[in-house]
């Protein structure tokens, strides 16, 4: 017990000496002993690498999980060194639910069977995200933290000795610059005439004091700078390894840009495989509203607004056919038809339309009229109105609105 309280006695007499000292550098009333340049520029650049790889790591954890809640659980089981639970993604949740739903909608109808379908690709994708996380995890962001939890500390701890070292070197230089003064000042000659034997006597012992006192100062600053140099030597080989740690980093980036690559171009294939599953069951899953209509009142679908008759500068469609049953020219008489009670529908003009005659309906382009058709009318002409006037316009000519 003895042992330990004299230790503790000389550990906080050490901290308070190396207070001191570290206050009157701060207040300028002290020495500061400077590192070699080589040296400053180590820590400078590891300083760097570790503000910037913890920024990286900590923005790659909230890229990979979004989710604060569970980035913190997964920080726990961590740090209680217990393997992380598999959470379901959202893209498999979805796709869960879109089965699900299915079920209760009916798998045999066009809703029920594409929830089907979009569902079994939105796992896949779920699964997808799953592997390319994991991956991630291992190859990217397990090497940063590595570095950061072990590296680091390291690197951190011998900088700390290093500094302390420091300090002690600069409180024996002080010590001994002010043994040194006072050995200078007993050594001077006193005045025999006014100073008296005995206190000549006491002058010549006080100055034998301090010429021991400097020896003893210029043996703990040798001992000092040797332990500091030794340490500077120990934080300078450490610091160097940065430049080893900036090589396994830029191959864990290439691993990760790759496990990047592969997860979208694996999501790529899937919508381009959904897209072309969906586009195979296109008629009987995603039927046209206007065909729709038309196949209870003989007229064919217009042009989508989205086709490319719509874009500037594209030339107008080839004018259709005029009708050649016999029987619609000799019976249909545009005086004399009548706009259906339900079935009319707004209709954007794309192009200018010179009629071809009295039956037809001259039009301008992005002018609004009313279109609708009659029964045993060609399908590819509709009655339009604007105002009074009345005739058959051609449905390519048209974007149907409503």
């Amino acid at each position: 017990m003895d042992f330990n309280v004299k230790k503790l006695a000389s550990d906080a007499g050490v901290f308070f000496t190396r207070a001191v000292q570290y206050t009157e550098e701060k207040l300028g009333q002290a020495e500061k002993t400077e590192l070699d340049a080589h040296l400053e520029n180590l820590i400078a650049r590891a300083d760097c690498t570790k503000n910037w790889t913890e920024k990286i790591f900590r923005q790659t954890e909230v890229l990979l999980q979004p989710n604060p809640s569970a980035r913190i659980e997964e920080f726990f089981y961590e740090k209680l060194d217990r393997k992380i639970p598999s959470r379901t993604t959202n893209a498999e949740l979805l796709g869960q639910y879109m089965q699900d739903a299915a079920k209760e909608f009916g798998p045999g109808t066009p809703y029920g069977s594409t929830l089907i379908t979009v569902g079994e690709y939105q796992r896949r994708l779920g699964g997808a995200e799953r592997e390319f996380l994991q991956t991630s995890a291992i190859n990217f962001l397990t090497p940063l933290r590595n570095f950061l939890e072990g590296d680091w500390k390291t690197i951190s701890k011998e900088r700390r000795l290093l500094e302390n070292r420091r300090l002690d070197l600069d409180v024996c230089k002080a010590r001994l610059k002010k043994a040194k003064l006072a050995e200078a000042k007993a050594a001077a000659a006193p005045d025999f005439q006014e100073t008296r034997p005995r206190n000549y006597v006491l002058s010549a012992s006080a100055s034998a004091l301090w010429s021991e006192e400097v020896d003893k100062a210029e043996h703990e600053l040798r001992v000092a700078q040797t332990e500091f140099d030794r340490q500077a030597e120990v934080t300078r080989l450490l610091l160097e390894g940065i430049s080893s740690t900036h090589v396994n980093h830029l191959r864990c980036l290439h691993e990760f840009v790759e496990a990047q690559a592969a997860y979208y171009t694996q999501c790529h294939k899937h919508m381009q495989d959904l897209q072309k599953e969906l586009s195979s069951a296109n008629g009987d899953t995603f039927p046209n509203a206007f065909a729709v209509n038309a196949s209870t009142s003989g007229v064919s679908a217009g042009p989508s607004p989205l086709s490319t008759a719509t874009l500037p500068g594209a030339s107008p469609p080839s004018r259709p056919p005029n009708p050649s049953n016999a029987l619609e020219s000799s019976t249909l008489k545009i005086e004399e038809v009548k706009p259906p009670a339900t079935g009319t529908r707004k209709a954007k003009v794309l192009y200018d339309y010179d009629a071809a005659d009295t039956s037809e309906l001259s039009l301008l382009a992005d002018e609004l009229i009313t279109v609708y058709t009659v029964p045993g009318m060609d399908p590819d002409w509709l009655i339009g109105e604007r105002g009074n006037q009345k005739g058959k316009v051609p449905v390519t000519y048209l974007e149907l609105l409503s």
